[in-house]
């Protein structure tokens, strides 16, 4: 008789106090979650945003969503064989490294690969994160698109490291200034400059890893 994995209790003894009944509650929804849908998948985020998350949860109502705490999600699947919650489920969890989350859903595989492929959200790139081009604002006025920008915000962009003065109360740069070379690593200074010349330069997707379904680990 096959051994059955769904009643076997795991301790949560490397997680902290804190927070703990949070942690349960997880690790039960979890469990709850791969014993109600067909697949499981693992998936990495690009930049992550909760705001477009959030947006992706929408279009998913039907499914359930984790991201965030992988030692618990991993626990939760069992990572080991004796300790697994479903047959070979040990090996998804091998994959909880880094952003990642789990997708729990009934959709077929093709139809989520489909909406995750064409589903991209362009945002204001934050430091540490590399430039995608060269950004360079040339001498005299400054503008943000059409506009130039206003008076008041001249100390704001000197101190951000740009060459600034105030010439008949209009904002002006003494000569071209390179806020970022392409890739670059931003620094907070460079990724500040971007959002107020409303340059993006990041790009927020999700990038399905692999999925289970019946004991199964299929890649993509």
């Amino acid at each position: 008789m096959a051994k059955s994995k769904r009643n076997k209790i795991v301790a949560l003894t490397q997680t902290d106090k804190k927070g703990r009944a949070g942690k349960d509650a997880l690790y039960e929804q979890i469990r709850e979650s791969a014993d109600q849908y067909k697949y499981v998948w693992v998936f990495s985020v690009a930049n992550m945003r909760n705001t477009y998350l959030k947006s992706v949860r929408a279009d998913w109502k039907t499914s359930r969503f984790f991201f965030g705490r992988t030692k618990v999600m991993a626990k939760a699947l069992g990572t080991s064989p004796e300790d697994e919650h479903k047959d070979n489920l040990h090996k998804l969890a091998e994959q909880l490294v880094g952003h990642v989350g789990l997708l729990f859903t009934n959709i077929e595989p093709t139809e989520v690969q489909e909406y995750f492929v064409n589903y991209t959200e362009s945002d204001f790139a934050r430091s540490g994160v590399e430039a995608t081009s060269t950004f360079v604002v040339p001498a005299g006025p400054i503008y943000r698109g059409e506009e130039i920008f206003p008076h008041n915000m001249e100390p704001q962009l000197r101190s951000l490291g740009m060459p600034t003065v105030l010439k008949n109360g209009i904002v002006t740069l003494l000569n071209d200034y390179r806020v970022c070379k392409e890739g670059q690593t931003l620094t907070p200074e460079q990724a500040q400059l971007l959002k107020l010349f409303n340059v993006q330069m990041a790009e927020f997707h999700v990038t399905l890893k692999s999925y289970y379904k019946d004991g199964e680990i299929y890649r993509v």
